[in-house]
Formats: C-alpha cells, sequence, structure tokens
C-alpha cells in the first residue's frame, strides 16, 4: 500500500551499529548539547508498520522463486498473499522514538545511564504464502528486504530467505484468478451446456458462474485436493454491461471443480427448476434502463472546506484533534490501524490502542435446501477483504477534502497489481457535539461535532461491505460496517413458498442469512510498548434488592466484575443490563483515584442461529461469543485460524487459544468482538434511486458481531445500506481533556454555519 499524496523520499543510511545520546550517527550532525537526542538521517524509507511497497513485493517474490529447486517447482507457485511481517512492538516504539513520528523518545523504557540509540531499524521482512499448483503444498516463507532491494531498481535485486515451511492439510484463500478459471472450465464442460440448453439457454456468454469455497461438511470436502463449488446465474441481456445476472439463479445443477487442475470432478444435473422471468425491477441502474425515471427533486448539497483539512498526514502517519495512529492495510484484513493515542494535554501522548482491524467474516445462510444450506463463506480467510477492495476514485464513496491511499498486492502469478485511491480518509460533520440553554437567561451556547474516517469499501461476489473507523473530538472511536450489493437467491417452482427465505419477484427468493464480522483489538490503554498493565472488567447495571437500601424501590447501581483469565472472558451481549467491558490500567489512575480506561458499547447483536451440530460451527467455534479476550500473541491473528478453507479441524483459532486460560488480571489485552444484523419483513414495494443521485503479557480484545439478515423487498435488485457496529467510548474514570477544549471554543473558533455540498463529480 502507498500514499496516494506527499511521498515523502529519505535516503537510507549507510551505517549500522548504536550511537551514543549527545554523539552524531554517522553521516549527520549532531546539534546542541549532549542532553538532547541528535537528529539523525532515518535508517529506512518506511516506517516498520508501513505496508509493503510494490518494490518490496516484486523483491519478495522474486527471492522466493528463484529459492525453488527447479524450474517445475518455479513454474508451478502461486503467490497467494504477500504481506509485511510486523514487527515486535519494542522495535514500532524504537521507530517512533527516533526515527519517525511523533518522534517521541518516553515510549522507550527508561535505563540507567546514557541510553543507546541504534543508527538504523532492523531490516524489513515479508511473508509469503505460496501455494504449488503441481503438488497442491501450501508453503510459509519468510523473506528478509533491505533497502537496496527494495529502492528504485525496480525490484531487480533479492531479498534474503529467513524461513520456509510447508503446511500439511490445509488449503491457502481462492484467488480472483482461480474464480476466472473455474467459470471458464465450467462454460466449456459438455454437461453443463448440455444441462443450460434444458432450460433454453444457448448462449453461454449469458452465464455467470461464481466459485464458492467448499467449506467442510465430508471427508469429500477434505484439502487433500483444493475444489469449489460453484452457484450458477444467467443474465438476460448479453449486450447490456450493467445488467443484474445475479437476478436469475439457474438451480438444480450440482457441480463440483477440481480447482488445482481446472477440471470438473462431479456433475449432475438433479432437478429441472424453471429460470424465474424476467423481473423489470432486477437492474439497479438509472431510471431510463429499466423504463422508470430517476428522482428529479433532489439539489445539490455541497460540502466545502475553503481552508483544507484540518489533519496532518506524514506517509501513512495521521495527525488529527490530538488524534494520532498509523494507516495500514493488509489483503486478508483490508484496513489496519496502528498505534492510537491521544495527545492529553500536559499528560502527553496517551496510547489507547496497537492495533485495530476486522479479521473475519462469516455469511451462515439459514435455507436447509440445496444448494444453500452450504452457504457460509469466510469472506476474510477464503477469499481476503483486502483484495478485493474497491478503488474510491471514480463515484461518491468519499466527499470532501479526501485523502487517498494505494494498496499493492500480489496476483496469482506473483506480478504487483495496485488499487488507486483504495483507503479514504477525510472529515465528516457529525451534528452537534453539545449544547446548552439557560432557560433564566435565554442565552445558549452550542458546538458543531466533526469526525475523521477511515475507511475501505470490499465487494465479495454480489455482496459490498464498507468498512469504517471514526475518530470523534470527544475521545471516542466507532467501528461500523455498511452493508449493501446484490442478496444471493434462489429459483423457486411455480406456485412455491418457501418458508427459510421472502419471496421478492416472481420466481425468485433470497434465502434468510446472518453476517458475522470479528473485530480485533490489540489495546494498549495508558500503555507503552510491551507495558503488561491492562485488565478487562465486566459492567452489568444491576437494580438494587428491595429492602433498607431501597425503601423507594428506585435504586440500580453499576457492578464490576473482573475478567481473570481466557475462560472467565467468552462473555455474551445482555441489553437488559446494559452490559459494557472496560479496559482499564491497573497502574495509571485519574485526580479521583480511579483507573483508567476504554469502554467497549455494543451495538445491536446476536448469536449464530443453528443447532451446535452445524456444520459451519466446526470453523467457526469463535461465533459462540460476543466477546472474547486473550493475552496478546503475534500468531494468533485470526479467530478461525489462517486457513479456515476446507479447513477439517474442529474449533481451530480462537476457540482453542482460550483452553489455555492464561491470566488476564494484568497483561496485554486483545479483544475479539463479534457481531451481527436484523431486518425485518416489510411489503413495501421497491424503490431505488439511481446511481446519479447521490505472566505478564500482552492482552488481545474480540468483539464478534453479525447482522441476522431476512430479506425485504426494499433490498431488490439492490439492498439499501445497513449498519452495524460498537463504540470505544472513554468512561468517567480516564479523564481526558480534550472536554476542556472543545468547551473552550473561542467565539472565532467556534464552527460556523454549516456549508454542505455533496458533489458526486468532484
Amino acid at each position: 500500500m502507498a500514499a496516494a499524496e506527499e511521498k515523502a523520499q529519505v535516503a537510507p543510511s549507510s551505517g549500522g551499529g548504536a550511537v551514543m545520546a549527545g554523539e552524531a550517527a554517522p553521516g549527520t550532525t549532531a546539534k546542541g548539547s549532549t542532553k538532547g537526542i541528535p537528529i539523525m538521517v532515518r535508517a529506512q524509507r518506511s516506517h516498520p508498520l508501513d505496508p509493503l511497497s510494490a518494490a518490496e513485493i516484486s523483491v519478495a517474490v522474486a527471492t522466493v522463486r528463484a529459492a525453488g529447486r527447479t524450474p517445475e517447482v518455479r513454474d508451478s507457485m502461486r503467490f497467494v498473499e504477500v504481506v509485511l511481517l510486523e514487527p515486535e512492538k519494542n522495535v514500532v516504539a524504537l521507530a517512533d522514538a527516533y526515527f519517525f513520528p511523533p518522534f517521541q523518545p518516553s515510549l522507550l523504557p527508561r535505563t540507567k545511564g546514557v541510553p543507546v540509540i541504534p543508527s538504523r531499524l532492523p531490516s524489513r521482512r515479508a511473508r509469503l504464502v505460496v501455494y504449488n499448483k503441481q503438488t497442491n503444498e501450501t508453503s510459509i516463507w519468510v523473506v528478509e528486504l533491505s533497502e537496496v532491494h527494495a529502492a528504485t531498481r525496480g525490484g531487480h535485486h533479492r531479498g534474503k530467505v529467513i524461513s520456509s515451511e510447508v503446511v500439511p492439510d490445509v488449503q491457502p484463500a481462492m484467488d480472483a484468478m482461480e474464480y476466472a478459471e473455474c467459470e471458464a472450465t465450467v462454460k466449456n464442460y459438455p454437461p453443463f451446456i448440455e444441462a443450460m440448453k434444458k432450460r433454453g439457454i444457448d448462449d453461454m456468454d449469458l452465464v455467470m458462474v461464481d466459485a464458492w469455497c467448499a467449506g467442510y461438511y465430508s471427508d469429500a470436502d477434505a484439502p487433500n485436493r483444493r475444489i469449489g463449488k460453484p452457484l450458477i446465474f444467467c443474465r438476460t441481456e448479453s449486450d447490456s454491461p450493467m445488467e443484474n445476472g445475479y437476478a436469475r439463479p439457474v438451480e438444480g445443477i450440482h457441480v463440483v471443480v477440481d480447482m488445482q487442475n481446472n477440471v470438473v470432478i462431479e456433475f449432475e444435473d438433479r432437478k429441472l427448476v424453471p429460470l424465474p422471468p424476467p423481473d423489470h425491477l432486477r437492474n439497479y441502474t438509472p431510471g431510463e434502463t429499466r423504463g422508470g425515471v430517476d428522482r428529479s427533486d433532489v439539489k445539490p448539497l455541497i460540502i466545502n472546506q475553503p481552508e483544507g483539512p484540518s489533519f496532518r498526514i506524514n506517509g501513512y502517519f495521521v495527525e488529527w484533534q490530538k488524534w494520532n495512529f498509523r494507516i495500514g492495510f493488509t489483503p486478508k484484513e483490508g484496513l489496519v490501524i496502528h498505534s492510537v493515542a491521544y495527545i492529553d494535554g500536559n499528560r502527553g501522548r496517551r496510547p489507547i490502542a496497537h492495533r485495530l482491524s476486522f479479521v473475519e467474516m462469516v455469511v451462515p445462510y439459514g435455507d436447509p435446501n440445496e444448494p444453500h444450506y452450504r452457504k457460509n463463506a469466510f469472506d476474510a480467510g477464503e477469499d481476503g477483504l483486502g483484495k478485493n477492495a474497491h478503488s474510491l476514485k471514480k463515484g461518491c464513496d468519499c466527499l470532501g477534502f479526501i485523502k487517498y491511499f494505494d494498496a499493492h498486492f500480489t496476483n496469482f502469478t506473483g506480478g504487483v497489481e495496485t488499487i488507486e485511491n483504495c483507503v479514504c480518509l477525510h472529515e465528516e460533520d457529525h451534528g452537534i457535539l453539545w449544547k446548552h440553554q439557560d432557560w433564566r437567561t435565554g442565552l445558549a451556547e452550542v458546538r458543531r461535532s466533526r469526525r475523521l474516517t477511515v475507511s475501505f469499501i470490499c465487494t465479495v461476489a454480489n455482496y459490498e461491505y464498507g468498512f469504517y473507523w471514526h475518530f470523534y473530538q470527544d475521545g471516542n472511536i466507532e467501528a461500523e460496517v455498511k452493508l449493501t450489493g446484490i442478496l444471493s437467491l434462489g429459483a423457486l417452482m411455480p406456485g412455491e413458498q418457501r418458508k427459510y427465505g421472502t419471496t421478492i419477484a416472481p420466481g425468485l427468493y433470497a434465502p434468510v442469512h446472518q453476517h458475522f464480522f470479528v473485530a480485533r483489538m490489540d489495546m494498549a490503554v495508558d500503555c507503552k510498548p510491551n507495558e503488561p498493565y491492562n485488565q478487562v472488567v465486566e459492567v452489568n447495571v444491576k437494580v438494587e434488592d428491595a429492602g433498607p437500601k431501597n425503601v423507594h424501590s428506585n435504586a440500580f447501581y453499576a457492578e464490576e466484575k473482573l475478567l481473570k483469565s481466557e475462560l472467565q472472558a467468552m462473555r455474551d451481549c445482555d441489553p437488559s443490563s446494559m452490559r459494557h467491558w472496560i479496559v482499564r490500567n491497573t497502574r495509571n489512575v485519574n485526580r479521583t483515584g480511579q483507573p483508567t480506561g476504554y469502554k467497549l458499547i455494543p451495538g445491536s447483536n446476536c448469536l449464530p442461529l443453528a443447532l451446535p451440530e452445524a456444520k459451519f460451527l466446526r470453523r467457526a467455534g469463535f461465533l459462540k461469543h460476543n466477546l472474547w479476550v486473550t493475552s496478546s500473541k503475534n500468531d494468533e491473528m485470526f479467530p478461525g485460524g489462517e486457513f479456515p478453507n476446507q479447513n477439517p479441524r474442529i474449533d481451530e483459532g480462537l476457540a482453542t487459544w482460550v483452553k489455555k486460560d492464561r491470566s488476564l488480571e494484568e497483561t496485554n489485552i486483545v479483544l475479539w468482538h463479534v457481531i451481527c444484523y436484523l431486518v425485518m419483513l416489510i411489503g413495501i414495494h421497491p424503490s431505488v434511486c439511481s446511481a446519479s443521485e447521490p505472566q505478564t503479557t500482552p492482552c488481545n480484545c474480540r468483539y464478534v458481531f453479525g447482522l441476522t439478515h431476512i430479506p425485504r423487498l426494499e433490498d431488490w435488485p439492490v439492498m439499501p445500506v445497513e449498519r452495524i457496529g460498537f463504540m470505544l467510548m472513554v468512561p468517567s474514570s480516564t479523564e481526558l481533556t480534550f472536554l476542556q477544549t472543545i468547551l473552550l471554543f473561542s467565539e472565532e473558533n467556534r464552527p460556523p454555519s454549516c456549508l454542505l455540498v455533496l458533489d458526486c463529480l468532484r
């Protein structure tokens, strides 16, 4: 990933070794007294957390390919993922102390005597997942990069292989190239062509084959072979580039494709279900292409920032309204937020989180009929949220004064592809922040709220997902997912109704399903890197029992419970008690003596609507609770394990890690939060707007959240955005000084009346 603007070029340092405080680093000049730290030439062009550049990806691929034993091995290598191997937190602290913004030496632990300051940082490393198409083996490689390898020589120099290992009994994520090959294989298969002729389709250009991962239902799905089980659809018009092919699902054809060798290994035309008749509402393009008329009563709404934005960017380092953090991006997770901190007056830079991201999403369908029962996509682990991201330069995805970041990936054959304007960063007006009117004097004070939003959007087959991190002036952080796109549909026999879905057009129905999202939050509340001083408490609001303490029957209070170990920290939401969780610092208190912290406020949520024996839960045991808390470990990143595709193992990943039952009483915390979505059916005819309308160890917290989607008529032909998410909120104990800053707006700094311009053509 690369910053689309303001790319700073800094020459690498030539030396190694160490420099004492007060001395000049090689090639630098010390300024002033020996008390200070000399200004040094940066030893690297890239911060240790910056995403890999296109040149670094090329070097990593070339290095691994050159290490192949024979020409046949090298030719059969397919590159599933090339990603930065993120360094230890002490390396990040060193970089942030002396080499890159925020240039804060206090991040490092205090030492006796004069600190030793390295003149360079460790070389960056790339981690590669490689699939061998000849042997059906998956391997993981680590390659060390250096400045000369990754500089302007186009990747002609090789890195150094640090390690390589074959991972047995796994299948890596599928690639877009494989999906295209699968479609071609099926469409050229004679029995499939005959089956489509029985359904009145002679033109194979109308046919769409979506290759879905097989999941795991029996030994036939074992990872000893790489298979896909595609879904079939058929367009109505071949000459319309925006024709909605998902409006005509092809039912009754069973196909299994060997993705390694590009051959059909199972085929059966099981049931002749008529194709749904063309629905005049099937397309989502402007009105004239649907025989309708677009809205004409929407006037321009303009966002204008005549003095530019309030944020500052240095490479991937972002500063805004006392916030600062770094932007990252990976093929699997997409957007990653690193090193989140708040500049809090005389208390300085207060860390909040080391790393925030969405690490998995699962979409299980609730129809027991073929083929829908086997639709349970792991969209991060089986496909990759980042690899399916959009370029945001073509529409109304972001508005205002925007900073874009590009993303670089390897394709399946090892070439480098770039998604321009992949990540969007911009400010948004967010209504009023606070207001009060004195009823005696009639005098009122009001302040507008503004938030900084970092986002990306991806398409996984028929659905679109927008992932957003919002930073607020009052110290809160919001994680939000926006769901839109096209429903995955099924066809009905004449007169048939389905209990497990919603009929949305003649012969067409949308099965019920759920969307689960897992946010992984490596927290660091008031902790320097590797300081293990966090713990998690659960808060439930309780009504006081009848008796002397509650003589008026109105008393209630908040009760805290420390989650002492990982098994105790498998928790579910409880709206009836306003349940929430606080990550608090065990060594830092506010002026009233209370521990400082950040609280996780869950949004609407639910759990899997399936029996415990459901096959998809073998791979998704992490969906059984809304909150998990673990001790921070670098190799515990993905809740269903790194390779959920065709995974035969039960509860691999998070559900197994917590069985160690590590202590959480004072550690580095990782939260895992699972969220889910609920929509109710109402029978209003759909209306579509056109596109022209605008020991002590680290601790991790993971929150699982999801959405139960009972499709509506209004969700067809394109689903209006549904929102789901959660808040990281400042509790009363943290005592950040931002409120004083907001309260003390002078008259001239008071936000003016809003001038908003929404211009999709900018």
